[in-house]
């Protein structure tokens, strides 16, 4: 089970607080120790660790939600404003109030700026440091935290913002694979169905032609319809469930005894050994939609199938001899186009002479994806 990401709202409010808990602990030994002093430490001391932690908090809410405007460098410098002299007003227990700076300029600055100005923010702070009473030492330490301070805060506004994005990201892969379901059951619906209730119309005006003269094949033409019409239904519901798979034999046969069944003259292929699945199912749902488009846009009274191996690839071609306009090969054969290009393969139909139409669908041997069987 994956994990639930957090909404937007949560990812922001939770930064604000951390940088909020984090700001009250560089201002904590210097509020404390002014507690015990002269008042007025204690209040400008209070009054600047409240004016920096809310102004903080705004400039985090604004990086995390990428709202980040020429005035949050107006806020910036308000807070460095108060920071830096604080350690030469009230004595150098305020030094760790100035690394607030820090991680202010690396989450409202560009890095190729909040980069130099973070390591001038360090030198400056140690300069503070030395003026204010601090040794050598202390010094050093603090100039070392400006970078751990910046990148701490880069890090939680990245991290932040890489789970917007991921929960994004989530929510757009699920709308694709709604959509690419939508287009897989309309084009295999469409392949479907178009072929099957074809033939059923086919069997049914034959049946209707032989009533009078042939009562004993019209009730085979009839049975033949029942069953037809059984498979289409059993086909609707491997379509629904996604397990359909085509056969390129059984597609074949059935492509020749529908055509042959129509008055259009055709011979069943034989198939070349060893055909990989991905070739079978690929080239059966050309046959299908290729012949479906004989019955419904042709003429035809001769239709050749040839299907062979070539080097690396396995050509199916499916010419008939009764085209009436170029453009009345289906709108199916886009879908094959999809499913062609899905396994590395492509497609060609046109005209290739007066009255004669093309189907060419060649797919690689080689799968596109490994780890398939087979076919037999």
């Amino acid at each position: 089970m994956q994990p639930r990401l957090p909404g937007e709202m949560t990812i922001v409010t939770f930064v604000v607080l951390l940088s909020t808990v984090a700001t009250c602990g560089l201002f904590s030994q210097g509020v404390i120790e002014a507690a015990g002093g002269e008042p007025w430490r204690f209040v400008v001391g209070t009054m600047a660790a409240l004016l920096v932690a809310s102004l903080q908090g705004r400039l985090m809410w604004q990086s995390a939600r990428r709202e980040i405007t020429p005035g949050s460098r107006v806020v910036l410098g308000v807070i460095a404003l108060v920071c830096f002299p604080l350690p030469l007003l009230l004595g150098v227990a305020w030094l760790s109030a100035m690394v607030a700076v820090s991680g202010m300029i690396a989450v409202t600055l560009p890095e190729r700026w909040s980069v130099p100005l973070v390591g001038g923010a360090a030198l400056l702070a140690s300069a503070v440091a030395m003026l204010a009473g601090a040794n050598g030492p202390q010094a050093v330490l603090l100039a070392l935290s400006f970078p751990v301070a910046g990148l701490s805060a880069y890090t939680t506004v990245w991290l932040s913002l890489a789970v917007k994005e991921l929960r994004d990201a989530r929510a757009e892969l699920a709308r694709r694979a709604v959509g690419e379901e939508r287009m897989r059951f309309a084009r295999d619906l469409h392949d479907v169905l178009g072929h099957s209730l074809q033939a059923v119309a086919l069997r049914a005006e034959l049946a209707e032609r032989l009533l009078t003269r042939d009562p004993e094949r019209v009730a085979k033409e009839l049975a033949e319809i029942q069953r037809m019409a059984r498979g289409a239904v059993q086909e609707v519901r491997d379509v629904v469930r996604g397990y359909r798979v085509t056969s390129l034999r059984t597609e074949l046969d059935g492509a020749t005894a529908v055509l042959r069944a129509a008055g259009i003259s055709c011979e069943t292929p034989p198939l070349p050994d060893r055909l990989p699945r991905h070739v079978h199912e690929t080239l059966g749902w050309v046959a299908r939609e290729a012949v479906t488009n004989v019955l419904r846009h042709s003429g035809a009274t001769r239709c050749s199938m040839t299907l062979r191996t070539d080097g690396a690839d396995a050509r199916l071609e499916i010419v008939n001899d009764g085209a009436r306009r170029s453009e009345g090969a289906g709108s199916g054969l886009a879908g094959l186009r999809e499913r062609l290009a899905a396994v590395g393969g492509r497609l060609q139909s046109g005209l290739i002479a007066d009255g004669t139409f093309q189907v060419l669908a060649t797919v690689p041997l080689a799968e596109a994806v490994a780890g398939q069987k087979e076919g037999r």
